[in-house]
């Protein structure tokens, strides 16, 4: 791995970090929050592709998990957000192409499978954590919820990013 891409790796990672402490809204059903850190792995995903948005997603997450007294969620939310990241970067065609293009249905559909896959995720780990499948399904909405919001600012940020055509200068 070169320098460049080293330093991009860490400032991505204290990046979704941040968003993710930056704002937080307890939610009794999920015992945990919603927060701005889905978008910031929406977006890298998307211009950055499938291993950072792995790593970001997975460290970063897991890391304010850690920070904010949220540490029994940090091995799920590393492998759950680590696999989002890589879904939506996976998905995603931003990175990959010669004419770049924000809205793509690639692009809206990788967001969205990262989405559902947290979601669904989050139900398999609040599952094991509260050993009820049933009591986890009250988590559902709330994840929803800060997945929407997640993508409604990663479309919005994304799109004014994609017009100043700052990918030209922060290229991996």
């Amino acid at each position: 791995m070169k320098t460049k891409q080293l330093c991009l790796q860490g400032l991505m990672i204290a990046l979704v970090t941040v968003a993710t402490m930056t704002l937080q809204i307890p939610v009794s059903a999920t015992n945990g929050y919603i927060h701005l850190g889905d978008s910031m792995i929406l977006l890298i995903g998307i211009f950055f592709g499938a291993r950072y948005g792995m790593i970001a997603g997975g460290v970063g997450s897991a890391l304010a998990d850690l920070l904010s007294g949220y540490a029994h969620w940090a091995p799920f939310t590393l492998l759950i957000k680590g696999l989002m990241g890589y879904l939506i970067g996976k998905i995603s065609d931003f990175s990959k192409s010669s004419e770049p293009k924000f809205f793509t249905t690639r692009n809206l559909l990788g967001a969205v499978i990262g989405i559902i896959w947290m979601v669904v995720g989050y139900y398999f780990g609040g599952a094991i954590l509260q050993k009820s499948f049933a009591v986890a399904l009250t988590s559902i909405p709330e994840n929803f919820v800060q997945g929407g919001s997640g993508l409604v600012i990663a479309l919005v940020v994304g799109y004014a990013f994609f017009k100043a055509k700052i990918y030209k200068y922060i290229s991996a």
